[in-house]
């Protein structure tokens, strides 16, 4: 498994750590109004044996961050579904032990490095590496960072009753202990630029306040979706949505937005959990979208 990959965009790098590669998630869980004949003979050219099994019945996916070293600051864009988290009604990422930090390690940056976290949403698997144990409770892995995330976010989910299944005790080990510690911002999210070249864009719909993040250095663009976009086949089919999103419609609204802001940017794509490279360029074509992967 390729854990890592660099990118650049002006004089900003871009870098994958992964966390976790799910090789066979079924179609039918992921995307429950999906045709399947899109993923069997009528999938566009970009979707290959990589990322869609031949009968269309599984999909790859991946969880991984993303590092931005602007040359003044780095920044670590969500961290995934974190070690040692009880996660009983949800196997997939119960009390994991993956070598995230090691890999963090590989791609040159330290735990005490990271000077910004950006959050886009409050699932599982965007914060559980905000946080490790250090014997007694949970404390924040980057002592020295600031943790950014959205103000109605965190208040709409510190409510329980509005917390899905596959996210429960994601509140109190990963979310609360930075804001406990002083290190979480908290901001309404609109435009708002909390780091030189990063800013945040609501893109609600997946959750309650999810944001995107745009990076703009040396005249070149590159977006952070979040889960806008879970798969490369929604760049082709952007009216299907996963089975975590929780706001139906405004999901549809905001991933057309997304793609019509890469494809008007000529912006480097940076998802969070497509497989393969999980960053490409969204091009327009015969009224739709294709993806190019880089």
């Amino acid at each position: 498994m390729d854990t890592i990959q660099r990118y650049r965009i002006g004089n900003a790098t871009v870098t994958r750590v992964t966390e976790l590669i799910l090789p066979e998630v079924p179609s039918d869980f992921l995307f429950p109004d999906r045709d399947r004949t899109i993923l069997t003979h009528d999938r566009p050219h970009w979707i290959g044996s990589e990322n869609t099994s031949a009968d269309g019945k599984n999909l790859a996916l991946s969880v991984h961050s993303w590092i931005v070293q602007t040359g003044r600051h780095t920044i670590l864009i969500d961290t995934g579904a974190g070690n040692g988290k009880s996660r009983p009604l949800n196997p997939l990422f119960h009390r994991l032990d993956t070598p995230y930090l090691e890999r963090l390690a590989a791609a040159g940056v330290k735990p005490a490095d990271v000077d910004f976290v950006l959050i886009t949403h409050l699932h599982v698997d965007h914060v559980g590496w905000n946080t490790v144990h250090d014997g007694s409770r949970w404390v924040p892995t980057f002592p020295n960072a600031r943790y950014v995330f959205s103000d109605a976010e965190y208040r709409f989910y510190a409510d329980e009753r509005h917390v899905q299944t596959p996210s429960a005790g994601v509140f109190a080990d990963s979310v609360q202990p930075v804001v406990d510690a002083g290190q979480a911002l908290l901001i309404d999210a609109e435009n708002q630029q909390p780091v030189d070249g990063l800013t945040f864009h609501k893109s609600r719909g997946h959750s309650f306040d999810h944001l995107s993040i745009g990076l703009v250095s040396g005249g070149e663009h590159g977006l952070f979706s979040g889960d806008v976009m879970h798969h490369p086949v929604q760049v082709a089919q952007p009216g299907w949505n996963s089975v975590f999103c929780e706001f139906q419609d405004d999901a549809r609204r905001s991933r057309l937005w997304a793609l019509n802001f890469a494809a008007d940017n000529r912006a480097t794509f940076f998802s969070s959990h497509f497989p393969g490279t999980s960053a490409g360029v969204v091009e327009r074509h015969d009224g739709g979208f294709v993806w190019i992967p880089r």
